[in-house]
């Protein structure tokens, strides 16, 4: 048999024992049929074979997002302006401003999560004054986590939020002393009026969002990611949003492999959208690039547990057990493997008594499921998920909010949040991903230097003892990550058989520093034995560019997370700022005179006046003429 495709020269890394120093692998429709040194692996080669010489460069396993938001996020890529990785917030507003002069009516300009104040060096958010003054007539809406939006004056009328407008239960909008809108919209802790309201922005049209797609997935590979598993999301709804992907899948066109998960939309009537997708959808039903997951991650609405580490902690309904029961039992009966998203310990809890109940009726018997997020899960529910065969798929939350769940829980709550590491050791299954892209962002090497480091994007060290190593990180990315489709025989490894999925990195994952970590790039990326993005010294096989549509996307210009060369002086600034003030100085950070208290914030913050008192309306809130 001889090779389509042999790689050589390289640092491979193999999860594999008996491959252990590996040098070369040979492709063959698409999946690897040799893995070994130069001179055995050349023995597969033919005149029709492509041979590329890796320049002694660390190739690793194909990247595999266990939980990401990739449908909607390509759908709106192009539409997004990224702050992922932008080191200042001048820069960043710099970037809005640009934006906003090219960003054509009625469009607006997004700024839709991946990013956290902390990362900047003034440690502190744009205000609303800022925003209404860069965009005095386009619409911006700029989301911060599950937490808040920041809308100027336009976006405000765009939306039509007047003195009138009620907020949703579990939300609020910040009004200031005449009873308007200020522009700062609140999860308390619903992040529900931050969807919703997103969601009455303009769209791209449908050709725009193929192109959108497209693009999102050649960023992904530009960080080597070849697999995610898909999460559903809110206002992501089957079939209608799902089109994009089903015609570039038809086409050959995908170059990152999708399974997707199905999430309800429609509160009280959950189990009648799972019940008709069981009748209508078979388990697993696609190909090997895009096909189907399960249920999830949202089952119930009940049973969603917010996760904004700036609000106390909710308590879910009464109502949820019963509700969870009923849907839980109709994916057991069919068979159907499931996920959930569970934040809190004391949520995982009460959906393990539904489960367990479950179970002794309908045994689980083997039926793949999962716990997403589990921040604060503790080692006897670890222990339950473990006897009912379950995984649990974490991600790089707390790299963006790890300072406010330590404002709130401690240093010490913080350590083991989550508690990977514990995890591993009582033999769970366990993946790796981001959540990107309205919390983290999609850059699994941030995720892999705040599993391995310890540290948030705004360098706050939340763990020592729990920190895992560099190999146990990569493996919860590839191998790990596999469990959670089921395709832990076919992807994650450089093995004979396996699918050719792997990546060439520009800096040697292994041996760079600390903080080099989340900086790598891929050079070259290869999915199903095929080159979907190459750079560097690799850049002559780089497929044919694909131009970005709209003409004035965001896209066009910063190309998604910023690159290193734009990085460079912004990052030399970045390290002479001063030190980090403490975070409810940062929260209470803006500057000038508010209209309700008609005084500075700093000296308000330490006086008597309501806004000192951090659990009061103001003080939990913060005033009308900032954002925080």
């Amino acid at each position: 048999m001889k090779a389509d495709l042999i790689l050589f020269n390289g640092k491979i890394h193999s999860f594999n024992a008996e491959t252990p120093n590996v040098t070369a692998v040979a492709i063959k429709d698409g999946k690897f049929i040799a893995v070994g040194n130069d001179s055995n692996i050349m023995e597969f080669a033919s005149e029709e074979t492509k041979i590329i010489d890796l320049q002694n460069k660390r190739v690793v396993p194909g990247i595999n997002d266990s939980h990401i938001h990739l449908i909607r996020g390509g759908l709106n890529y192009n539409l997004e302006l990224r702050w992922d990785g932008v080191p200042s917030l001048a820069d960043a507003l710099r970037m809005l401003k640009e934006q906003v002069d090219r960003t054509p009516n009625p469009q607006w300009v997004r700024v839709v999560g991946g990013w956290s104040e902390f990362q900047f060096a003034e440690r502190r958010m744009p205000t609303l004054q800022e925003i209404n003054a860069i965009a005095p007539e386009t619409p911006v809406f700029i989301l911060h986590l599950y937490d808040r939006a920041i809308m100027n004056r336009a976006a405000l009328k765009a939306v039509g939020y007047t003195k009138n407008t009620p907020a949703p239960p579990g939300g609020q909008i910040e009004r200031d002393s005449n009873g308007e809108p200020t522009g700062l919209i609140i999860a308390t802790p619903n992040a529900m009026i931050l969807y919703s309201t997103l969601a009455k922005g303009p769209t791209l049209s449908y050709e725009h969002q193929i192109n959108s797609t497209r693009h999102f997935m050649k960023e992904l590979n530009r960080f080597g990611i070849t697999s995610v598993i898909d999460a559903g999301g809110g206002f992501q709804n089957f079939p209608d949003d799902y089109k994009v992907v089903n015609e570039l899948n038809e086409k050959k066109q995908l170059t990152v492999r999708i399974a997707y998960n199905l999430f309800t939309q429609k509160p009280k009537h959950e189990f009648e959208d799972f019940e008709d997708w069981i009748d209508t959808v078979k388990l697993y039903q696609g190909d090997d690039m895009y096909r189907h997951n399960g249920a999830g991650e949202m089952l119930v609405f009940s049973a969603a547990d917010f996760e904004d580490f700036l609000q106390p902690r909710p308590d879910l309904p009464e109502n949820m057990e019963a509700e969870l029961e009923k849907v839980v039992r109709l994916l057991v009966e069919n068979r159907w493997p499931f996920r959930l998203h569970a934040t809190y310990n004391e949520s995982i809890t009460r959906f393990l008594n539904v489960f367990e109940k479950i179970n002794q009726e309908i045994p689980f018997n083997g039926l793949p499921w999962i716990f997403d997020h589990a921040e604060t899960i503790d080692e006897r529910n670890i222990e339950r998920v473990k006897n009912l065969g379950g995984g649990i798929a974490v991600q790089s939350r707390m790299a963006y909010q790890g300072e406010y769940f330590t404002d709130r829980y401690g240093a010490k709550a913080a350590e083991n949040t989550p508690p990977i590491k514990k995890m591993l050791e009582m033999e769970v299954p366990v993946g790796g991903g981001s959540d990107a892209t309205r919390v983290s962002s999609y850059n699994p090497w941030v995720s892999m230097y705040w599993m391995t480091v310890g540290k948030t994007v705004g360098g706050l060290q939340l763990y020592n003892e729990s920190r895992l190593s560099r190999e146990t990180a990569l493996e919860l990315y590839t191998r790990g990550s596999a469990w959670f489709s089921q395709e832990q025989a076919k992807k994650g490894d450089v093995k004979v058989g396996m699918f050719a999925d792997l990546v060439v990195l520009d800096s040697d994952y292994f041996s760079i520093p600390d903080e080099d970590i989340k900086k790598i790039e891929a050079d070259l990326t290869i999915v199903d034995g095929k080159i979907v993005y190459a750079n560097g010294d690799f850049s002559s096989f780089s497929p044919p560019h694909i131009p970005i549509l709209p003409d004035w996307s965001p896209t066009n210009i910063y190309n998604g997370y910023p690159t290193k060369s734009n990085l460079q002086s912004a990052i030399e600034k970045n390290s002479k700022a001063d030190a980090k003030p403490s975070l409810t100085s940062q929260i209470h950070s803006c500057s000038g005179s508010c209209d309700v208290h008609a005084h500075s914030h700093d000296i308000a913050r330490m006086s008597n006046v309501p806004v000192n008192n951090y659990n009061a309306f103001w003080g939990a809130l913060g005033c009308s003429c900032f954002a925080f």
